[in-house]
């Protein structure tokens, strides 16, 4: 296990988590595009680390990219990035710094002043309204 101040087994995980969140936050499978339940998401609020509950992004940073998934052109939580090779591209992964969760990657391509994309598993997020926080 890696050395992060969230750290549980994977039967832990997998008692916490559906079997779909599984796969992703903790074997960093990629959800189907256009499928994630916050894709459309508009409202007011905050999205956190599904894994862990850590902040991650708020609406106000996110927009409709049309890739498919939710997208963020800032974060609001500390994410570490790391070189992802896997198949057969170089990316940047995005994962929870407090968990390790992978919640997808980051790419250059933004519309944004930032021009960046984070590119998140919906299945990797929770979400809180405003008027919950």
């Amino acid at each position: 296990m890696a050395d992060y101040p969230v750290t549980k087994t994977d039967e832990q995980w997998r008692a916490e988590l559906s079997p779909q969140a599984f796969e992703v936050l903790r074997r960093a499978a990629t959800e189907r595009p256009f499928t994630g339940a916050l894709l459309d998401m508009t409202d007011e609020g905050s999205y956190s680390c599904a894994g862990c509950g850590t902040t991650l992004f708020t609406s106000e940073q996110k927009f409709d990219s049309h890739c498919g998934w939710p997208s963020f052109d800032d974060e609001s939580g500390e994410i570490i990035k790391v070189e992802d090779k896997s198949h057969g591209m170089v990316r940047t992964e995005i994962l929870c710094a407090t968990c390790g969760g992978h919640l997808g990657h980051l790419f250059d391509d933004g519309p944004t002043a930032t021009g960046l994309r984070y590119c998140v598993n919906s299945l990797s997020l929770g979400f809180t309204p405003a008027e919950e926080a």
